[in-house]
């Protein structure tokens, strides 16, 4: 038995395994013909997560076509036409395979140039990205790419494959001096965990099972690397996010906020704000299609009912008031060309972002990344596939984080605003509180923010009074030393700062 089993008995799944945030999201990729869709058919064949009668097609289609040994196992994962007469993978294919330890979804991404914003959609949803090279030819210039792009949309931890070994007789030479041109370039980006490990996709070698062609290696083999790695759950502890997709209501008196939570926990009581309108109101029930929940958690998709009918509307960002997105409209971004046409001064673009939809009212590329010196080139323009630094400015606010400090909100495509079609998409890097004029936009300061969170514990009398205006003073003296103009809403008298 090797160690792929099938799960056919739910009750053995870790605890995390059975929980949504509990499976492990992997990419593969790298350049063409490098044999990721060759791995990932292997690993399904080996987790015997098949049917009968897709191992029987294979089995039919080795025969057929005259092959003798090995068989093609990219047909498990190839699935237009195009991809299996070309022999290449096209779009972005998903599969599903458990182990004794883990499970698993994988995402195969395209290794051809001109598909690479269908491998950029897929490493989006990655937890750890498997990147193939072919021992032959090393580390290339899409390999490069790929790393780029990995670093954009956050995947911080890489398994390099080196892949067809067989074909440099299991050299561990060879093996090392790719090993050696990877860890340079892990020196460019910001992966924290790496690890490189000789495979033979075709034959299992080092994939489930250990190599015995290769007995100068004694890593882990890939599967048993991959069911160390733990589920990608770092953002249930961040700061809640719930970008709101649409308002609710039964006709009567019910006014939900429908939307994905996509970091952190709220829970029934507690406290929540709309930085675009400066309103905070408690929640009062959360709700899902079939049932009510004490608290809602990243990834889940619920109703939000407020104590009080704020002004919210499709693309607000409802968020916890002790660690709210900025209300932003200048950003500093890093960001893929994935348009055939690329960038052009003249044509009007939108800022999508989980459910906002903005005018951009300037955009400014500053710089190219150069792929075979991996530094930045100065320019203005940028075509497909570029991947570039630009400054963006928003006709008005959007509720946003850096991506370091919250992914769910740190991340944006832009839309030709006349044809709809995404040209490039993100992170944000770096983001500036909305301006008017020349003048930073004022956060109104309520008596009711203060009162629910900072100043609960204090009552009606003269001597809490006097404490609810220093506490609240002190807040605003702290807000206009960040560069924040406040106005002060207190006992209803109002001051600015």
């Amino acid at each position: 038995m090797t160690a792929l089993t099938s799960i056919a008995n739910a009750e053995r799944v870790p605890a995390y395994a059975r929980d949504l945030n509990g499976i492990v999201r992997l990419l593969t990729c790298g350049s063409v013909d490098d044999g990721k869709s060759t791995l990932i058919g292997r690993l399904l064949w080996d987790a015997s997560d098949l049917y009968e009668d897709h191992r029987e097609n294979l089995q039919r289609s080795a025969r057929s076509a005259g092959i003798n040994g090995h068989l093609d196992y990219s047909q498990l994962v190839d699935g237009l036409v195009a991809e299996r007469e070309q022999g290449i993978t096209i779009d972005v294919a998903w599969r599903y395979f458990d182990t004794a330890m883990r499970r698993f979804v994988v995402i195969d991404s395209p290794g051809h140039e001109q598909y690479t914003r269908n491998m950029a959609s897929g490493a989006s949803h990655a937890d750890v990205a498997v990147m193939l090279v072919d021992a032959r030819h090393g580390v290339k210039r899409q390999t490069r790419r790929h790393a780029a792009i990995l670093d954009i949309v956050g995947v911080r931890r890489v398994v390099l494959a080196v892949n067809k070994m067989d074909l440099v007789a299991w050299s561990e030479e060879r093996f090392r001096s790719i090993e050696a041109d990877f860890a340079a370039l892990l020196g460019r980006f910001g992966f924290t965990e790496a690890v490189a490990i000789p495979v033979c996709a075709l034959s299992g070698d080092n994939v489930a099972t250990r190599s015995t062609a290769m007995p100068w290696y004694s890593g882990p083999t890939l599967i048993e690397h991959l069911e160390s790695v733990e589920p990608g759950m770092a953002r249930a502890g961040l700061p809640f996010r719930m970008p709101v997709q649409t308002v609710l209501r039964d006709g009567r008196d019910f006014r939900g906020l429908a939307g994905t939570v996509s970091a952190g926990t709220v829970r029934i009581g507690e406290d929540v704000v709309d930085v675009l309108s400066g309103r905070q109101a408690r929640v009062v029930r959360i709700a899902t299609m079939n049932r009510d929940l004490e608290r809602a958690v990243h990834g889940q998709a619920v109703v939000i009912q407020l104590d009080a009918d704020i002004d919210v509307a499709r693309g607000a960002v409802l968020a916890s008031p002790q660690s709210p997105p900025t209300a932003a409209t200048r950003l500093e971004t890093q960001l893929v060309w994935l348009s055939d046409r690329g960038f052009d001064g003249d044509t009007g673009y939108l800022l999508r972002t989980a459910t906002d939809l903005v005018p951009v009212a300037a955009l400014e590329i500053q710089s190219v990344l150069d792929l075979e010196t991996l530094g930045r080139t100065p320019a203005s323009h940028c075509f497909a596939n570029d991947i570039a630094l630009a400054r963006i400015e928003l006709s008005r606010a959007a509720a946003l984080d850096t991506f370091a400090a919250n992914p769910g909100t740190g991340v944006f495509m832009l839309v030709d605003a006349v044809s709809g079609a995404s040209v490039a998409g993100g992170a944000l890097l770096a983001v500036q509180g909305a301006t008017r004029a020349g003048k930073a936009e004022t956060f109104m300061l309520t008596h009711a923010m203060l009162e629910r969170g900072l100043c609960k514990d204090l009552g009606t009398s003269a001597r809490d009074r006097q404490e609810f205006r220093r506490r609240a003073n002190e807040v605003a003296l702290l807000l206009a030393a960040a560069g924040v103009p406040v106005e002060l809403e207190v006992d209803d008298q109002s001051s600015r700062r």
